[in-house]
């Protein structure tokens, strides 16, 4: 099977984390190669993680991490919860 940029799409999460049989993987890497709009796409799905992470991480201020802390210890729960 010869991939192209749509099944590509759809094989891209297999083939980023390593779980894409030989054959296909190296069919998809021929493809990307050659393919500046399916290579460009591969290199934002391999940056998204750590872009992410970097705007995600926040460090809350203590008083406001505590006043949190102690909401969801204390919120109501539904009967099929369990406490914390």
């Amino acid at each position: 099977m010869s991939p192209t940029c749509r099944s590509g799409v759809e094989l891209l999460m297999d083939y980023l984390e390593g779980v894409l049989a030989p054959d296909l993987r190296a069919a998809l890497e021929q493809h990307v190669a050659g393919c500046q709009r399916c290579a460009a796409f591969v290199e934002s799905y391999r940056r998204t993680p750590a872009i992410l992470r970097t705007a995600t991480d926040v460090t809350l201020p203590p008083d406001l991490a505590r006043t949190l802390q102690a909401w969801l210890h204390n919120r109501p729960r539904r009967d099929d919860q369990q406490p914390d």
